[in-house]
């Protein structure tokens, strides 16, 4: 077998370079295009979600154009948004910090939206009588002890 023989760099004819530091280049600037797009996708629900919605609502032959998904979208998002501003305010004003069922109700109804504040209203309670039932299961099925089975011979 040979020896290893070691590496040694190839000689420029310039002098020796000395390795500096480098700075990282300039990132490209946002464009105010770009910072409406990642807006607009922070506001808005997603358009899968409120066309699959808006597909439960028709028959199953029916179209959706997509300006209509864009157009509901946007109007679904900016109404969630009018409505959580105002129960926000009011729980500003009780100095909490969490936005609760109830203040999504008041807000409807401070609103003028007391039509789905009613509905909403049964919903919600259903919802927790719902939630309350299944916290009891899981709770007594964590109550539950189970033995282990011993095998007779």
């Amino acid at each position: 077998m040979s020896e290893l023989q070691p590496i040694i760099p190839a000689q420029t004819d310039a002098a020796v370079v000395v390795a500096t530091p480098q700075e990282p280049p300039e990132p490209a600037p946002i464009t105010d295009q770009e910072v409406g797009e990642y807006r607009e996708q922070d506001r808005f629900l997603p358009i899968a979600n409120v066309s699959r919605i808006m597909k439960s609502s028709v028959p199953p032959t029916a179209k959706i154009a997509k300006d209509a998904k864009e157009c509901v979208q946007e109007c679904v998002s900016e109404f969630i948004s009018f409505i959580t501003s105002e129960a926000a305010e009011k729980c500003q004003l009780e100095k909490r910090k969490t936005i609760g069922g109830e203040d999504i109700l008041y807000a409807m109804s401070t609103l003028g939206f007391e039509n789905y504040a009613e509905t909403l209203k049964i919903h919600l309670a259903k919802l927790r009588q719902n939630g309350a039932s299944v916290a009891a299961t899981a709770a007594s099925r964590a109550e539950q002890h189970i033995e282990p089975r011993v095998d007779e011979e």
